[in-house]
């Protein structure tokens, strides 16, 4: 990017591995951005002769050395947020990585499991993209026992959040255990779709997300590898680059 190419706040902000675009815009409808001084608009364009400022404090006006990312094992009672003074349970204090780094997605603070981290914004917006049909696995345990009944309901779609949820597959582990594999990521929707027949969920872990698997242990993190990046970029190559 040259001094005077113009670009999208929420892209600049997500191009030097400061937040997500989709954390940029929030940032900027709850005016904690400034644009030389101003309180800038959704939308914005900005050169790197502009003076950008977060929460008072002055933006750094170079792109990421590098890229990073990052499978972590998130334990229960960590918060999948980068607003680090609001929740003193948050995933960034927690990993306390070197560079700033944002979780690609969430996992609620009741559950535990594979999650991801980057400072690249771009594979941010891929992943997330709900037409992207990208497989995530979970194993849950329930409050009863499981019965044929509640597998086939699971397995075909459940009412929540005014949207009948996708066909998925679902595996009974034991009496009271399952695997699941969803292809969307609706808010908190395990623990909804459990709850409309009647269960609670009383343990939730992600073992999964795409083709890569958990296998750090709770509160630990690792590198991606070379090949497991070669292939999420492959599964996200049909994807837009942008919200």
């Amino acid at each position: 990017m040259s001094k005077t190419e113009l670009i999208r706040i929420n892209k600049y902000l997500s191009e030097i591995g400061y937040c997500s675009r989709r954390a940029a815009d929030k940032l900027i409808a709850q005016n904690r951005v400034r644009v030389n001084g101003k309180v800038p608009e959704m939308g914005t364009k900005i050169t790197l002769e502009d003076v950008i400022e977060i929460d008072g404090q002055l933006i750094a006006q170079q792109k990421a050395k590098k890229n990073v990312y990052l499978a972590f094992n998130k334990p229960i009672g960590i918060v999948c947020t980068t607003d680090t003074k609001r929740e003193k349970n948050n995933i960034i204090d927690y990993i306390n990585y070197p560079e700033r780094i944002f979780p690609i997605g969430r996992l609620d603070k009741p559950s535990e499991g594979l999650i991801f981290l980057t400072n690249d914004g771009d594979v941010v917006n891929k992943i997330l993209r709900a037409r992207n049909n990208h497989e995530k696995e979970y194993i849950v345990k329930v409050n009863k026992a499981i019965d044929q009944k509640f597998l086939g309901q699971m397995r075909n779609g459940i009412p929540i959040l005014d949207t009948i949820t996708r066909k998925c597959e679902v595996e009974k582990i034991n009496a009271y255990s399952f695997k699941i594999i969803l292809t969307q990521g609706l808010n908190r929707q395990i623990r909804r779709m459990c709850e409309y027949l009647g269960y609670r969920v009383t343990k939730l872990k992600r073992v999964r997300i795409m083709n890569v698997s958990l296998d750090v242990p709770v509160g630990k993190w690792r590198d991606l590898t070379e090949a497991e990046l070669k292939e999420i970029n492959r599964l996200v190559a049909d994807s837009s680059k942008t919200i």
